[in-house]
């Protein structure tokens, strides 16, 4: 992206009246559904540390960010355990906040869902996405897996304990890596 993903503007600040960004949009919309929001972070602490606080959220830091997203999954999940919580919702701060709706009707499957079931994913016209939850046999399974491995093996090797839960909302599949990415929201988001 060429910046802090976590620190663009959001929505777009070309069409937004109050543009916040995109980690302070992601921790509000998590907060009217997580009793605590976290947010790992590494090199770039310093950077999200006024967002994070300003928003109430938790800052925690992964202290060896070189190995990677899967690490900072890692560092997280330990400090929902270390918070005395069984599970989780986990996202990437380089997605959308989807709408309240979308959160909503996670929580409901999950909190619906039985023994059997680990985590329940959005997917939106069979695409698997964001933010999805985790109990604590799936929180286990991430934590024991090896660094060099990533969610989606993890995901994968465990797809018989996940329910996959189709959704309308497509900001459950969108990923803002380059700034082309970035330039295509602002452009639909002047239709």
């Amino acid at each position: 992206m060429g910046r802090d993903k976590a620190l663009l503007p959001w929505p777009p600040a070309k069409f937004a009246t109050i543009s916040e960004t995109l980690l302070s949009s992601a921790i509000k919309s998590l907060q009217y559904h997580c009793e605590v929001v976290l947010v790992v972070a590494g090199n770039n602490h310093a950077a999200l540390r006024a967002v994070v606080d300003g928003f109430g959220a938790v800052l925690v830091r992964n202290p060896n960010p070189e190995l990677g997203q899967f690490s900072s999954l890692q560092t997280g999940l330990r400090a929902v355990l270390n918070r005395g919580r069984d599970n989780a919702m986990i996202t990437l701060v380089d997605r959308p906040p989807p709408a309240t709706q979308t959160l909503a009707a996670l929580i409901d499957e999950f909190a619906s869902r039985e023994h059997s079931i680990w985590a329940v994913v959005p997917a939106y016209r069979g695409k698997h996405g964001h933010p999805f939850l985790a109990g604590r046999e799936m929180i286990e399974k991430f934590l024991k897996a090896p660094a060099n491995e990533n969610a989606r093996q993890v995901e994968h090797a465990n797809q018989e304990r996940i329910t996959y839960l189709s959704v309308d909302d497509a900001s459950v599949i969108l990923n803002l890596d380059t700034p082309e990415d970035y330039a295509s929201l602002e452009s639909e988001r002047a239709l």
